[in-house]
């Protein structure tokens, strides 16, 4: 079946940066971090701007978590062998961006980084992997917990909730059979189609708003090229591991 919905790392570089359709990003963010997220700002960093560079899609996102916290969300997209180090190069970005000069540390917000991966990244069986740092004792293999002061400081129980938190979503490893609303959005993502019984948050305006269709001829021409250039990176990655293997 052909899709009848704009790609979703098509939809980051266009329409999901308008207000109006911020409620489709806030329902994806919130689904993946099982808590209520809502936008305040698309940041207006040097990486963030629109780009005539079909490799890289990103947005960065400041946005408000359920306890009123100031979160940075980076949702990122690209096709390249080294993503795992683009990936480390966007949150260290981020955080100087982020931080004003003068400002202590302790004002570094916690940043979410999530990658919506079209192509065959790492070796893996499933289709979402989260990352997170915790210290661990070399010896007796303890978890380095933070002090009473700090937990009452930064408001946190471990050590990792102040560190950036990763999460790889690895569309293509998915298996259409949805168990719950996140699958619902890993659905979407993969085959640009939103099912009438899905009731993920923000899929119902997703399913308006970012219909193929709606889209001007000018843009209609602009988002084929850009599909087919996707393909195009995406057979030749492919390529280049079946020789690796083969080689």
């Amino acid at each position: 079946m052909a899709a009848t919905h704009i790609r979703f790392d098509w939809a980051i570089k266009k329409q999901l940066r308008d207000k109006a359709n911020y409620v489709v990003l806030e329902g994806f963010i919130s689904e993946l971090l099982g808590e209520v997220i809502t936008i305040e700002s698309i940041l207006e960093s040097e990486s963030n701007r629109g780009t005539q560079d079909n490799k890289l899609n990103r947005v960065d996102i400041l946005a408000l978590n359920s306890a009123g916290e100031l979160l940075l969300v980076e949702v990122q997209n690209s096709s390249e062998n080294d993503y795992f180090q683009r990936m480390l190069f966007g949150v260290s970005t981020l955080i100087t961006e982020y931080l004003d000069k003068g400002e202590p540390y302790s004002k570094v917000k916690k940043i979410y980084s999530i990658n919506i991966v079209y192509f065959p990244l790492g070796q893996g069986e499933d289709y979402i992997y989260q990352g997170k740092l915790d210290f661990i004792g070399r010896h007796i293999q303890d978890r380095l917990e933070p002090s009473n002061l700090q937990k009452e400081l930064f408001k946190i129980e471990q050590v990792y909730q102040i560190f950036p938190e990763y999460y790889i979503l690895r569309v293509k490893q998915f298996n259409d059979v949805t168990r719950n609303s996140l699958d619902e959005w890993i659905y979407f993502l993969k085959n640009s189609e939103i099912r009438e019984e899905f009731q993920a948050r923000g899929l119902a305006q997703a399913k308006e708003n970012l219909r193929i269709e709606n889209l001007p001829n000018t843009e209609k021409a602009a988002y084929q090229k850009y599909l087919e250039d996707k393909r195009y990176e995406i057979s030749m990655l492919e390529g280049a591991e079946e020789e690796r293997r083969e080689g």
